[in-house]
């Protein structure tokens, strides 16, 4: 597996296209009730839009998008809205992942699988199994999931994979046992739908990634959407702990920061 270091620990690679985006994907009732239509009308829209960004992702030269879709607090929702949102995921997971493969995305769920239906768990695992090896874009959907599990979960395993160690324990030692260990933190996250907060998603993953946020609703971020997104990050000084006058000194040759070229500037390479 490939380690992908701590953006704490080591300075990353910068380049004009995130090689990661991570989504919260906000405002799909309040876009149906604007519309005078039930909650579960914006849901179903929302998987429209989820396609379009996931083909944006691709044709932008984005590796890896992770779409948090069902939070660990979502299960407080009114029941019946809970159970649509079920029903919806189980049928993306019939309906999309077959897609996904025949387009080389490799699918994959980050979150407490635990109360969901086997049904459900079956077939994010053969999803999984099939587009194991597909690199066009990694597709994680954060499902049951929240921040504070993702650490609570990673320091168990850490310490059953450690027995009798009670300290000494590294930043690395922590971040190969959490959710997202098979990529690299998120370069941009965005929030749709007007709210400022990151709502318990992706603590640990998050320190270091340029935060987006935008008053359209999740069914209306379209790729001209996700384009104003990536020219904010474009324009954002990514110093991760350094100074503005040391981003104009020279890299090392030992030490080189690999630029992520747009798909503008690859044609041209």
């Amino acid at each position: 597996m490939t380690i992908f270091p701590s953006s704490s620990q080591e300075i990353p690679a910068v380049g004009e296209v995130p090689r990661h985006i991570a989504i919260i994907m906000d405002g799909n009732g309040r876009w149906a009730k604007k519309r005078f239509m039930p909650r579960v009308a914006g849901h179903k829209r929302g998987v429209e839009t989820v396609r379009e960004i996931i083909k944006a992702c691709i044709e932008r030269g984005v590796g890896y998008l992770t779409l948090f879709a069902f939070s660990s607090e979502n299960w407080r929702r009114p029941q019946e809205e809970v159970t649509f949102l079920m029903q919806l995921f189980l049928r993306a997971l019939e309906e999309e992942v077959s897609k996904l493969h025949e387009n080389k995305i490799r699918f994959r769920v980050i979150g407490d699988l635990s109360r969901f239906d086997p049904q459900i768990v079956g077939l994010i695992r053969k999803g999984e199994s099939l587009t194991a090896k597909n690199t066009a874009l990694t597709l994680t959907i954060a499902a049951n999931y929240g921040g504070r599990w993702d650490i609570l979960q990673a320091v168990e395993r850490m310490l059953a994979n450690h027995p009798g160690q009670q300290s000494g324990f590294s930043e690395e030692d922590l971040a190969a046992h959490l959710a997202l260990n098979f990529g690299p933190e998120p370069d941009l996250f965005i929030r749709t739908g007007g709210e400022q907060r990151i709502s318990n998603f992706m603590l640990w993953q998050l320190a270091y990634t340029e935060l987006y946020f935008t008053d359209t609703l999740w069914p209306e971020f379209d790729t001209a959407a996700l384009d104003v997104a990536i020219g904010s990050y474009r324009r954002r000084e990514r110093r991760f702990g350094r100074t503005s006058e040391q981003l104009q000194t020279p890299v090392s040759p030992s030490r080189p920061e690999v630029e992520c070229l747009s798909p503008a500037k690859q044609e041209n390479a």
